[in-house]
């Protein structure tokens, strides 16, 4: 890879894992739109272990006392303090867990097309939008209850399609929940926790069975290029996203939608 490779990607990579645009999509079409070689799993792995970095850090306090509180609650048999929220992302988790494992090769073989990733961008975009608009947003993450949440895993599960959008499927559920903006932001970024920890850990699993030779330069320049640009994406992302809501990201996608349609058709 070369140096200009991997800064590129590093950054999209870190300012599109928690925008709803769809992290997944940029990182196939970059390489197809630039004529690069694939950047290989490798690469992807170090990339997310960087996001995940970011939103563990940006988190760290509720991430701390949520699993504190996780240990109690199961040592006392009840609910305690941040517990519940806890819960919450470990059951949000299953299903995409689930589909994840049942599907991934056929996902990785058949769905990462142009024309998969266009469609599901332009059709999730005008769903985020809906929901935005129809949205109550009165409430915040720690009302939701186990059938909430089964909703948002289950769209979560959706992700898995390119072009989709992680954090945009959980926030269209969120928001069409009735949860507020911030609320519906912040339950999806604790919910990419476990999400990223687990598709990172299957493809190092597979990496390390394949016994891939290994450039680490490239791998510890993308970590700490996609954690610190993902940092600041999702401070400056929920500092502003009351202010612009959803809209702009919805024209975007809209916008990327019809140029990989006319591009690839």
């Amino acid at each position: 890879m070369s140096l200009t490779q991997i800064i590129v990607l590093a950054l999209v990579q870190g300012i599109t894992e928690f925008l709803p645009i769809s992290s997944s999509a940029h990182l196939i079409l970059v390489p197809v739109i630039s004529n690069w070689q694939d950047q290989g799993q490798a690469f992807d792995v170090a990339i997310h272990l960087g996001t995940l970095s970011a939103v563990v850090w940006y988190f760290r306090k509720e991430v701390t006392s949520m699993t504190r509180d996780w240990f109690s609650s199961i040592t006392k048999r009840r609910l305690v303090g941040e517990s519940k929220l806890a819960w919450a992302v470990i059951l949000g988790t299953i299903p995409v867990g689930l589909v994840g494992l049942l599907f991934h090769d056929f996902i990785d073989t058949q769905l990462r097309s142009p024309f998969v990733i266009a469609w599901a961008t332009i059709g999730f975009g005008l769903l985020l939008w809906l929901s935005d608009v129809k949205g109550q947003r009165q409430r915040d993450e720690h009302s939701l209850n186990w059938k909430d949440v089964l909703v948002i895993g289950l769209a979560q599960a959706l992700a898995l399609i390119p072009g989709t959008s992680r954090s945009g499927i959980t926030m269209t559920a969120a928001l069409l929940l009735g949860l507020t903006r911030q609320a519906a932001a912040r339950f999806s970024f604790l919910l990419s926790i476990p999400a990223i920890l687990m598709a990172g850990g299957y493809k190092g699993l597979k990496l390390v069975e394949q016994s891939v030779p290994v450039d680490w330069f490239a791998l510890t320049l993308g970590v700490v290029l996609s954690a610190v640009t993902a940092y600041f994406c999702i401070h400056y992302f929920l500092k502003l996203l009351d202010r612009i809501g959803m809209l702009p990201f919805v024209i975007y996608r809209m916008l990327l939608g019809v140029m990989l349609l006319v591009i690839f058709w």
